[in-house]
């Protein structure tokens, strides 16, 4: 009875405790509010409204009053690179970094922001030496991010790969990707260069990274073409509906050529159709339509294209379609017909790209790597209006 009567003693001394804690931590706070600048709290209230450069004078004005607080120089170098004033970004961290009695992590911090001032200014040679005297430190990670895109404008893949590597979940599916496209970017350079066994064993490298790296098995592909092996290439080409069956479209021209090579066109459209009937795709309709057209004939090549639309409608079927009718129109309606197709084809041109899954970068042909974001494998090999139309 006694110990239950003593808990119920100390339960408001608690309370009172608790109290005073919080009034101590209040005051602290108010005290130390107190003691910035008011320009402080003006750039902040700018920042929240989207007034960037209203922002940057009262961060300056700010800076004026308190020289020493390292928080507001980085703010405003951050403001000035997003601004593309990398000069005055530049200027702002080297401050810092010089600055005598700052604490060493928030000298590393200011010697990464220089970097990212250096990078986005295109000075990568400086960028690199910040980044790589960083690697070992508390930004650590962050060095190695800013390194690895620097390797990759300079192409320097071998580098990029070894800096890949050491990121986290390198062993992962995140960078899996990205270093099977670092060595089909070597392969390639070694094909360019008539080096086909290097750029094999490149191709392998990736293969065994990234086993779906669709890009080496095209690779791989085009060199047994070019070494005259063409059964060979037609099976490396095959396996991309293993890895994923919407890059077929990429190969689908080369299929046939190689088909006809080898005196079976009839096997290869035969090939072409089983994989237009289970991945539809306007590229893999546009060649099927293509070979039909020159092995078999007209009517053939416009059943193909009617049938296609009737299960997949989009406004680049209907182009290929009146494109079949024209060639199996009587003379007098192909006037009309081509009016209309001539009508048709300038709107599907604003549908004809593809988009960048990252970013929504369009563009008219297809890349490995997006032009706008940067990110590898992002373009899935099917045009923008197949996407408004997928639910």
């Amino acid at each position: 009875m006694e110990f239950e009567l003593w808990w119920l003693l100390a339960i408001p001394l608690f309370f009172a405790l608790g109290w005073m804690a919080a009034r101590v931590d209040i005051r602290h706070v108010v005290r130390e509010s107190r003691a910035l600048p008011k320009s402080y709290f003006k750039g902040l209230n700018f920042l929240l409204n989207e007034q960037p450069d209203k922002a940057i004078d009262a961060f300056l004005e700010a800076a004026r009053v308190d020289p020493e607080t390292a928080e507001l120089h980085f703010a405003l170098g951050n403001l000035f690179r997003r601004r593309g004033e990398t000069d005055r970004a530049i200027r702002m961290h080297q401050n810092l970094v010089e600055r005598e009695g700052l604490k060493e992590e928030q000298r590393q911090h200011a010697l990464a922001e220089l970097g990212h001032d250096y990078l986005k200014a295109g000075l990568l040679d400086r960028a690199e030496d910040i980044f790589t005297g960083l690697r070992g430190t508390s930004q650590n990670e962050a060095a190695l991010n800013f390194l690895l895109e620097i390797y990759q404008q300079e192409k320097e893949w071998r580098k990029a790969i070894d800096i890949a590597r050491q990121l986290p979940d390198h062993s992962g599916h995140l960078w899996q990707k990205e270093i099977a496209n670092f060595y089909c970017e070597l392969a390639a350079a070694e094909i360019n260069n008539s080096r086909p066994e290097e750029a094999r064993a490149l191709l392998e490298e990736a293969l065994a990274t990234h086993r779906k790296s669709v890009r080496a098995t095209i690779l791989l592909g085009d060199l047994h073409a070019a070494a005259g092996d063409l059964e060979a290439a037609i099976e490396a080409w095959k396996r991309i509906e293993q890895q994923n069956p919407v890059y077929i479209a990429l190969v689908a021209a080369k299929l046939m050529e190689a088909f006809r090579k080898l005196g079976r066109s009839e096997q290869g459209l035969q090939l072409l159709r089983s994989y237009l009937a289970q991945n539809p795709s306007l590229d893999l309709l546009d060649a099927a339509f293509q070979w039909a057209l020159a092995d078999e004939s007209p009517e053939a090549a416009y059943q193909l294209v009617r049938d296609e639309l009737r299960r997949n409608p989009t406004l680049l079927g209907l182009d290929k379609l009146l494109e079949a009718q024209l060639l199996v129109a009587p003379p007098e309606r192909r006037a009309d017909l081509e009016l209309v197709k001539n009508l048709i084809h300038n709107h599907t041109r604003k549908v004809a790209r593809y988009r960048c899954d990252s970013c929504g970068f369009k563009a008219r042909q297809f890349y490995w790597r997006c032009p706008g974001c940067g990110a590898w494998e992002s373009y899935p090999p099917k045009r923008t209006e197949e996407f408004d139309l997928t639910p």
